[in-house]
């Protein structure tokens, strides 16, 4: 991280952008009220430190120790605008990383047109701010329901389509999945913020793809993937340029029989531990980290409690009819619960905060 001085000049910049360039290394540019703070993305082992300190108008070169720079907490007490700490990405009308917890709801998979508008009125009446809806589907078994987009390109674009609609008669941002690369110009053409799921964390060319559309990414962590890992993977949207990125957690996977009572093991200690490495806002999903409906109001509470910026979670009218993870899908009823239970919770976390 190249500090430049209050008052170095654009050329000056512009001089250090371009010895930056010439060691075959980017740079990532963020003009603050005072001062320039000039991120190097690249092979670290190419940085000549004492070279680009002693160039004009560079105030101090400080190397940051954490593999994901650009949205470590270091890194942004110089080059973000931060409200309490956290940066707020706006979607709509829709602040996710304020105070109050986000809902991004919906159901599972788009199944049919009926279906969703039924299940977005009723998760708008609920509480909710953000409609989700998976039209791509990662399944384990080839012989599963892969979701309407995997029929046909036309049907995909439909069902995106009836997405889109559905959140704008009720005013509700949309957020889905993007499978593949493949997918991204579609998907990015009607959602407010693109998925990345846990399977495609890993998925750099997905990942890059995704944050050169300039919207923003929702980033599940992988079931097997520690926080380091996470939040390495993270900086890949954020070197092209886009640090919109939410962060999700949806467990881990369970040691010995715990597969017999969770899905998998929902990681709550990891939302204060990452709200202490990154100023990026986090948000958990307990529909898949638990695979139980009857167990997410529990960690959906305690996911607030433990400082989450707001929840991820299945609904339907009627989980059993669900062509995907019915069994862990609650009710819009059953969802008002859970919203206005976590409210309270966070009014009160913030009261004795105050």
């Amino acid at each position: 991280m190249i500090i430049m001085k209050t008052k170095a000049t654009k050329g000056q910049v512009d001089n250090m952008v371009a010895e930056i360039k010439k060691y075959g290394l980017r740079a990532d540019v963020s003009k603050g009220e005072f001062r320039t703070v000039i991120g190097i993305i690249g092979n670290e082992r190419k940085i000549p430190f004492d070279h680009f300190a002693a160039l004009p108008g560079v105030k101090e070169v400080i190397k940051i120790e954490a593999p994901y720079k650009l949205i470590s907490r270091e890194y942004s007490r110089f080059s973000e605008r931060l409200t309490n700490g956290n940066k707020i990405i706006k979607v709509g009308g829709v602040s996710i990383g304020d105070k109050e917890p986000v809902i991004m709801a919906g159901p599972c998979a788009v199944e049919n047109k009926k279906q969703l508008f039924k299940i977005a009125e009723g998760v708008k009446k609920a509480g909710a701010h953000i409609l989700r809806g998976g039209v791509f589907k990662p399944r384990s078994s080839v012989h599963s329901f892969q979701g309407l987009g995997a029929i046909n390109r036309k049907m995909a674009e439909e069902a995106l389509k009836w997405l889109r609609q559905a959140g704008e008669e009720f005013g509700l941002p949309v957020v889905t999945e993007v499978r593949g690369e493949a997918h991204v110009d579609l998907v990015a053409e009607f959602a407010d913020i693109l998925q990345i799921g846990a399977r495609n964390m890993y998925d750099q060319d997905l990942l890059t793809a995704v944050a050169r559309k300039k919207k923003p990414v929702l980033l599940k962590r992988h079931f097997g993937a520690g926080i380091e890992e996470f939040l390495s993977f993270a900086e890949y949207i954020a070197a092209e340029g886009n640090r919109n990125i939410i962060l999700c957690e949806r467990g881990i996977v369970p040691v010995g029989k715990g597969r017999e009572y969770t899905r998998y093991t929902l990681d709550l200690a990891a939302v204060p531990a990452i709200r202490k490495e990154t100023y990026l806002p986090i948000i958990v999903d307990p529909s898949h980290g638990t695979g139980r409906g009857d167990l997410i109001f529990n960690m959906s509470c305690a996911a607030i409690a433990a400082g989450a910026h707001g929840l991820m979670i299945e609904v339907h009218y009627n989980p059993a009819e669900a062509l995907v993870d019915g069994r862990q899908t609650i009710t819009p009823d059953e969802l008002k619960n859970v919203i206005n239970s976590c409210r309270e919770i966070s009014r009160m976390i913030q009261s004795e905060a105050n």
